[in-house]
């Protein structure tokens, strides 16, 4: 966890972004995630770059019409990323081909890739820079601790840039 809030800070700090997809009630906690970071979490500061990639009915309806939906976030992140910014990817099993395109054209344009799964860890825990693995079979439980780990996440953000 630590390690994730030190990279995100420092490169938030360095002028990047952080991008963050996931599906079902793992698109909700990347809405979520991204609002608190956008937005604020506890303190006014400024505006964080940050964009859930789940929200474009547009995007994510035409890129799923025209390429398939494996590919409604990796589409996005290759139009949207950069190296050096930050992908976090939320996934309960690890296994969601969306999910796991996205992380791998993050690496490929040189992004550092977070994840939040479940469960053993499904692919998504070796295709990402750091993962955290929520050790429990149960979806909602799994979902529970990832919005925690979210707002951890803010929580540390936060922080670390007030120091800056």
């Amino acid at each position: 966890m630590t390690a994730m809030i030190q990279l995100c800070t420092q490169r938030l700090r360095e002028g990047s972004k952080i991008l963050i997809c996931g599906n079902g009630g793992s698109a909700a906690d990347a809405q979520h995630i991204a609002a608190e970071l956008i937005g604020r979490f506890v303190d006014d500061r400024r505006a964080l770059p940050a964009v859930a990639l789940t929200t474009d009915s547009s995007a994510l309806t035409a890129i799923a019409n025209d390429y398939g939906y494996d590919a409604v976030f990796s589409r996005q992140v290759e139009g949207l990323g950069r190296a050096g910014d930050v992908l976090l990817s939320i996934s309960t099993s690890g296994n969601s081909a969306s999910v796991n395109e996205a992380t791998q054209t993050a690496t490929t344009l040189g992004m550092h890739t977070l994840a939040l799964t479940g469960k053993s860890g499904g692919v998504l825990k070796s295709l990402a820079d750091l993962a955290l693995v929520v050790p429990s079979e149960v979806t909602a439980h799994i979902q529970e601790c990832h919005i925690v780990v979210g707002h951890l996440l803010c929580d540390g953000i936060e922080q670390g840039l007030e120091l800056a």
